[in-house]
């Protein structure tokens, strides 16, 4: 949470260089490739049923702007649902795995019009632990509280009041492994899978 507090910071010291502030609420529903399992007991099998699956996400955000570029912070709940065939040494069954979480992106976007590119860092903080697949101890360190990626897209205005979102989010660790180290923080990287996000706002 101190690193979050960090972010929230620089993002409130930047609003003073900005012209123009906006608030909004968006929601929509997001594609995100089913997380596999690959557990070291050999009497457990965890196989997806589908390779990838839709869940929602709804928030708020300051989109605050000068010249054509733009910050926006933004804070999103956002779950999903996954399906798995579960066999063990008795039993073979299909059981579901719930994700609720706080995403937390931070922005950077040029403006060509009512046309936007924007990429940045996005936290993610999650609620409460997912129920375990199978009794493996290997599950106890699947989950950390908050982790950072990234989300990349473009989006559309239309008539400066309604949004239009459509972008990539993925991991960092491929590119910089479990943690990077930015000043005296350390900021722990996840293993999510790449999701396509979809999304439709209004603008006050």
């Amino acid at each position: 949470m101190k690193k979050l507090f960090v972010i929230i910071m620089i993002v409130m010291i930047s609003i003073p260089a900005f012209s123009q502030l906006n608030f909004g609420i968006k929601a929509g529903a997001a594609t995100t490739t089913v997380p596999s399992y690959d557990l070291t007991s050999g009497t457990n099998n965890i196989e997806a049923l589908k390779d990838a699956a839709w869940g929602f996400h709804a928030g708020a955000f300051l989109r605050l702007s000068l010249f054509g570029i733009y910050l926006q912070p933004e804070v999103v709940f956002a779950s999903n649902t996954y399906d798995y065939n579960v066999s063990t040494l008795t039993s073979t069954q299909v059981k579901s795995q719930k994700f609720n979480r706080l995403e937390i992106p931070v922005l950077l976007g040029v403006k060509f019009g009512p046309f936007r590119i924007n990429a940045g860092p996005s936290a993610t903080v999650q609620i409460g632990t997912p129920k375990a697949l199978v009794d493996d101890p290997d599950f106890e360190n699947m989950y950390r509280n908050a982790t950072f990626g990234y989300q990349a897209g473009i989006g559309l205005d239309i008539l400066k009041k309604l949004t239009l979102d459509a972008r990539y989010g993925g991991s960092l660790s491929k590119k910089f492994g479990d943690a990077v180290n930015i000043g005296n923080q350390t900021f722990s990287l996840d293993q999510r899978q790449p999701s396509l996000i979809l999304s439709v706002g209004l603008m006050f």
